[in-house]
């Protein structure tokens, strides 16, 4: 669900994988002129024959946290990837880039870091090889996965890796020079929105990684008679969000206007997560006297980055993926998606603690971290996000009755 690009949807990559599918020879997984021969389960050696070039496109902001990983396997293991190309786009782009090279078996892709939304998007259009079912004893490190993003990982039905984990949130974020008195319930929230109408926002959650997780919260703090089903369950949800749209006067169609409105004090109070909470301020695009504030009782809304493959990928080139994903997940490794606190913690691996991360990583969490988060995360309850189906109908129906007339573009 979390990304950085989604902010600035790449509507060319698409056209790019189009041209570069016409382009590209069938499974272009040949080494050394070779014609590549197709993967199956028990016919991919556990080297490649030549090292492969592998072609990454991410459309989850995935570079920020996995790049340093995947450059770090290169150099030490340039007998099985001799390089890496990366492309960005947005998640609604996938299936457009990526069905037309499966369909016709001529691979320009060989790698896709993704959310939910892209993982759910290719499975439902068959693209995926199913990669833990086919070549799971080959990924053993997925064994070490912390129980939260193991209960993300069985969300793929076996057709990803899960790579990063954050609990996500719903938190808050507010300028404490103008809120004085931090909400810590969903009425007080209510209550200060309406106190101060217009200086409350969050954008379109189909377009936004915190407005989705606060979206997804809601049921749970607001007891909702069921947080998992939307359309039967939430009646408590969409009443609080009609009336707290009331007070809030736009929302955009991307984080980032979020984030500049914070900044430029058009807004002083927002729902966010941990990676939001950071990261920004860690960049400059926040100053660093923003605060953030827990609500007293509320459940985590967890969410995972994963690694998934496209279908008739060649052997030599899933011989190289496979090796690069048990290397990913190891924790010295895996310890590095701390990154700049963009996906809080980041790590997905049992014993990837921050004193494994680079050092940047640990100056960074240091200077920009919340000294309350750790024990929040291991105190408050976790939950898996909504199913992917089910989310698009949470989607429709915010769009259709709390949004309508106030959307904004980014």
């Amino acid at each position: 669900m979390r990304s950085s690009k989604p902010l600035h949807l790449v509507a060319s990559i698409a056209a790019l994988g189009l041209l570069l599918t016409a382009c590209a020879a069938p499974n272009s997984g040949s080494t050394a002129g070779k014609p590549a021969t197709s993967a199956a389960a028990g016919n991919v050696p556990a080297k490649p024959s030549a090292p492969v070039t592998l072609n990454i496109l991410d459309v989850a902001g995935n570079q920020k946290l996995t790049g340093s990983m995947v450059t770090k396997f290169v150099k030490e293991h340039p007998d099985i990837i001799a390089s890496v190309t990366w492309e960005s786009a947005g998640a609604p782009d996938l299936v457009g880039t990526i069905k037309p090279q499966v369909d016709s078996k001529k691979l320009s892709v060989d790698l896709v870091m993704t959310g939910t939304d892209g993982l759910s998007a290719g499975i439902d259009q068959n693209l995926w090889v199913p990669i833990v079912k086919d070549y799971g004893t080959r990924l053993s490190n997925m064994a070490n996965y912390i129980a939260p993003a193991a209960k993300m990982e069985a969300l793929a039905g076996g057709f990803g890796v899960v790579t990063t984990y954050y609990p996500s949130g719903p938190l808050l974020q507010y300028d404490p020079a103008v809120v004085t008195n931090v909400p810590k319930t969903p009425a007080a929230l209510l209550a200060w929105a309406k106190a101060h109408p217009g200086k409350f926002g969050y954008a379109r959650p189909a377009n936004s990684g915190p407005g989705r997780t606060f979206l997804m919260g809601l049921p749970y703090m607001l007891g909702d008679k069921d947080p998992s089903d939307p359309v039967n369950g939430w009646a408590k949800t969409w009443a609080y969000l009609k009336d707290l749209g009331q007070y809030v006067n736009n929302y955009p169609t991307g984080t980032g206007q979020v984030i500049s409105n914070m900044a430029d004090g058009t807004w002083a109070m927002v729902p966010t997560t941990t990676g939001w909470d950071i990261n920004p301020r860690a960049l400059g695009q926040e100053p660093k006297t923003i605060a953030a504030a827990a609500f007293d009782n509320f459940t985590w809304v967890t969410d995972a980055q994963y690694a998934v493959v496209p279908r008739g990928q060649s052997t030599d080139k899933m011989s190289a993926i496979l090796s690069l994903m048990q290397y990913m997940l190891t924790p010295q490794t895996n310890a590095m998606a701390y990154d700049t606190g963009y996906f809080y913690p980041g790590p997905s691996i049992k014993g990837a603690t921050l004193d494994k991360a680079p050092q940047a990583s640990q100056d960074t969490i240091k200077a920009y971290g919340r000294d309350w988060y750790d024990a929040l995360i291991t105190k408050m309850p976790t939950a898996t996000p909504l199913t992917p189906a089910k989310l698009v109908k949470a989607f429709d129906l915010w769009d259709r009755e709390v949004g309508s007339g106030k959307y904004k573009a980014k």
